[in-house]
């Protein structure tokens, strides 16, 4: 078993239920049938550091095997991430870029907000306050 827990990382694959049909993943979002999006939520918690960085590095890599078109990062039980984390996350984002694929980050805390200002790696990844902001991006590209 990977160091980072499956049971913290949850997957919602939209395309296993059926490739149009947003409302699993948001309630409020009605679907479209040009929607063929196969999105990915990874939701860690606890404290993302170098012992749960190789970890999460490997999930991110199986969702680009699994042919994940979004990867959603949702931070919102997520209480303290160092510069392991962070690390881990820029590869994340190589990996999801060199697939031609889409990283997003939403519901970070103000300790995580204030290390992506501080290495301006808040212009690197599109941040969104919350699922629901997120949910209007994903959206309006349909």
């Amino acid at each position: 078993m990977l160091p980072f827990d499956r049971e913290i990382i949850k997957h919602i694959w939209l395309n296993s239920l059926d490739p149009t049909d947003f409302s699993v993943l948001f309630p409020s979002l009605r679907p479209e049938k040009s929607m063929k999006s196969k999105v990915a939520i990874v939701q860690p918690s606890g404290i993302l550091d170098g012992t749960k960085a190789a970890g999460f590095r490997q999930e991110i890599s199986n969702l680009m095997e699994n042919k994940a078109d979004i990867v959603i990062i949702d931070f919102k039980n997520v209480t303290f991430m160092d510069s392991s984390g962070l690390g881990a996350l820029v590869l994340s984002l190589k990996t999801v870029r060199a697939a031609q694929r889409q990283l997003f980050l939403c519901s970070i805390n103000d300790q995580i907000k204030m290390l992506f200002e501080l290495t301006s790696m808040d212009q690197v990844f599109e941040i969104f306050a919350n699922r629901e902001e997120l949910e209007q991006k994903i959206l309006n590209q349909a």
